[in-house]
């Protein structure tokens, strides 16, 4: 079969590879026939891994396929269902897993396409407890943005900011993946939304999307003019990911009391805080990292009601560097999906 992988940093090889043993029990095997690119794909590339792996690894941290295989004593699959994969290597039996906060395993062994193999082959065997189906209705190339930018959007905006209908947010970066997943789901639920992007042309296609205002902010301060769409109260819920380049300026356009939910760090990893604005504003911050299988399951039943999301560009597998360089570059509006 085929596999992509990692071989040094920012080289990748396809290669032939042998395929997987028939599933053993308590597992299933799935054919892969998308992948959906996100960051943390583009920082293993970079060769920014948070902890020892072994190269040459399969890259591909969010996909969607089909069952191939059923292992003995697996129940509720069969040959051709459609679904998605979770990424955590998960134990399955700690507290937090166990209370479905997966997202917080006591004993994650890793995370696919980062730590260990990934999704990049053309088959895989996984755990059928990481195996979630996904709806009628929803095409291989929609169900493969919901383990990792749909599910992490859930997580943020509902799980942790708690976003309610006739709320105000902020969506920092509204032209990413996760940007517009957020756009659309916060215009759902009634929320009113602003939104940053980089450029002109992503001006237009935010507002396409629903979002209420939308700031350039390459040519204009974003916290000057959003002071002045709230009459200066400031935002309920600020979405972030972005990092240094954002953070203190969202933090500035919160409310009274407001929440900012972050989940990213794409222009650097520290920043210098005001603690006597955090504590005088009561402010609530709240880092989110993935989500849970849960969560999945949400994102995926959005997509089957209708709310799907956003395809920058579609590359075949030869072609996933191309797919990560046009995410470096930060050009891209919405997801890219890698098809086999």
């Amino acid at each position: 079969m085929r596999a992509l992988t990692l071989v040094a940093d920012r080289k990748l090889e396809l290669v032939d590879a042998p395929p997987p043993p028939a599933p053993a029990a308590g597992e299933v095997q799935v054919r892969i026939r998308t992948i959906g690119l996100n960051h943390i794909d583009v920082w293993g590339w970079r060769g920014m891994a948070f902890a020892k792996r072994k190269l040459p690894l399969v890259v591909g941290a969010e996909a969607a396929g089909e069952i191939s295989g059923v292992g003995p004593d697996v129940t509720g699959f069969k040959v051709g269902d459609p679904v998605v994969t979770y990424g955590g290597l998960t134990d399955g039996t700690c507290k937090a897993c166990r209370e479905g906060r997966d997202n917080l395993c006591e004993n994650v062994s890793g995370i696919m396409g980062f730590h260990v193999d990934g999704f990049a082959r053309d088959l895989v065997n996984m755990p059928a407890r990481l195996v979630i189906p996904v709806p009628t209705g929803v095409s291989f190339r929609d169900a493969a943005c919901a383990p990792v930018a749909f599910a992490t959007v859930q997580h943020m905006l509902f799980d942790n900011a708690k976003l309610k209908p006739g709320e105000t947010i902020l969506v920092q970066a509204g032209g990413s993946g996760i940007g517009t997943a957020a756009i659309k789901m916060a215009k759902a639920i009634g929320a009113t939304v602003i939104a940053t992007v980089g450029d002109d042309e992503k001006v237009a296609k935010a507002k396409a999307l629903g979002a209420d205002h939308v700031i350039n902010y390459s040519t204009e301060r974003f916290e000057t003019i959003v002071r002045k769409l709230t009459g200066k109260k400031g935002v309920d819920v600020a979405f972030e990911h972005v990092g240094p380049d954002t953070f203190n300026g969202s933090l500035l356009c919160l409310k009274r009391g407001g929440r900012l939910v972050t989940c990213g760090s794409t222009s650097g990893q520290s920043i210098q805080l005001n603690l006597f604005q955090l504590y005088l504003q009561q402010y609530r911050i709240f880092g989110s990292f993935g989500a849970s299988i849960r969560n999945v399951r949400e994102g995926l039943a959005k997509m089957a009601a209708g709310l799907t999301p956003v395809i920058d560009t579609e590359v075949p597998l030869a072609e996933f560097e191309r797919g990560l360089a046009r995410l470096e570059s930060r050009k891209v509006f919405g997801k890219i999906i890698v098809s086999f």
